[in-house]
């Protein structure tokens, strides 16, 4: 593994500030000189790394939904982790594929989108149930309908159904999310320290990164990077699709290595779309897939919601689907290694 390079200050992860791209430009290209490293195109086993959603908003203490995790510093030491990650292993990492939440004021999951019949607005954390939404307890706030263009009759049973299909398919129930990865906003960035590892990353390895933005449709939640929680409308009506060329892109590599946050929710669904996806063309592509389990934190409210438990069992269930959990501070020699051993089965 490579040296770190010197600019990376490992105890500002957690701040924000402006990355110096043509300083950083510089030292990459002497960097890439100093330690022979070729350009990523040159690589005859190419390894991806999907970074899902290292943004402030859920990985700098303060944010709007920090992963704070059980330890209190989750999302901060995985964000550490992952740079350090990245630096260690630019001659082993092709392409950086990175992930972008990115939300408006009135979605499905925000509180603006919902009120009571006496026009109160869910709080944060707010579970909304089918039996909510059949009681009237929660419904669709009419006051935000003209902005969003979408028909009073059509918005009630647009919510009946999602719920419905939510608990049809095993997801978690509707969730009222603080507002968070505000497009425009200083949330929605990525964390200064990760963004300047991958920008470094590009130049060092003549590589270009890649950004997928999900989330921005107002009726449907969006954990995963390859598509939507509920895809169909009430009437069959399509709201959202399977993002099948990523996932080409994603299956491509000879290996694929994936962190971020959070563990609980966009990376298990992440992983699990992918899961799925690689059950229809061959199940043995699951054994490219490495997940950092070091680089990665469940969703922990002290006193309200803790999803670690959910999260294990999810990695747990990739693991017996032949994927790999991993460690960052692990040589990547030593889990390809791993790949070559017959795989365990459920």
């Amino acid at each position: 593994m490579l040296p770190i390079p010197s600019h990376f200050e490992p105890e500002r992860v957690g701040e924000v500030w402006r990355v110096p791209y043509e300083l950083r430009a510089t030292e990459a290209a002497r960097w890439a000189a100093r330690h022979e490293l070729a350009p990523a195109a040159d690589d005859t086993f190419t390894l991806g790394l999907v970074v899902v959603d290292a943004q402030n908003t859920f990985c700098t203490p303060g944010f709007e939904l920090y992963v704070a995790g059980r330890s209190g510093t989750g999302a901060l030491d995985d964000s550490r982790r992952l740079c350090e990650f990245v630096y260690r292993n630019l001659g082993r990492i092709t392409q950086i594929v990175s992930t972008l939440d990115t939300h408006q004021a009135f979605q499905i999951f925000h509180s603006a989108y919902l009120a009571s019949e006496a026009g109160e607005h869910p709080g944060p954390y707010t579970l909304v149930s089918v039996e909510d939404v059949e009681a009237g307890r929660w419904r669709v706030d009419p006051a935000v309908l003209p902005t969003l263009g979408v028909d009073p009759d059509y918005a009630e049973r647009h919510l009946l159904h999602y719920t419905r299909r939510l608990r049809a398919g095993g997801k978690y129930s509707l969730t009222v999310w603080p507002y968070h990865a505000m497009l425009g906003g200083i949330g929605h960035a990525l964390v200064s320290a990760v963004e300047e590892a991958v920008f470094f990353h590009g130049i060092a390895r003549s590589s270009r990164a890649h950004f997928e933005v999900k989330g921005s449709d107002p009726l449907t939640e969006h954990y995963s990077m390859l598509g939507p929680e509920v895809t169909e409308g009430p009437g069959g009506e399509a709201l959202a699709t399977k993002d099948v060329a990523l996932v080409e892109r994603l299956l491509a590599f000879d290996a694929l290595v994936v962190a971020g946050q959070a563990k609980s929710h966009c990376v298990a669904w992440t992983i699990d779309d992918l899961l799925s996806e690689i059950a229809l063309r061959d199940e043995a592509l699951a054994r490219k897939v490495y997940l950092l389990e070091d680089c990665t934190s469940p969703v922990v409210v002290p006193g309200v919601v803790d999803y670690t438990d959910d999260a294990e069992e999810a990695f747990a269930r990739f693991a017996d689907a032949g994927m790999h959990v991993v460690r960052s501070t692990d040589p990547i020699e030593s889990w390809l290694e791993i790949g070559a051993r017959p795989q365990r089965t459920s």
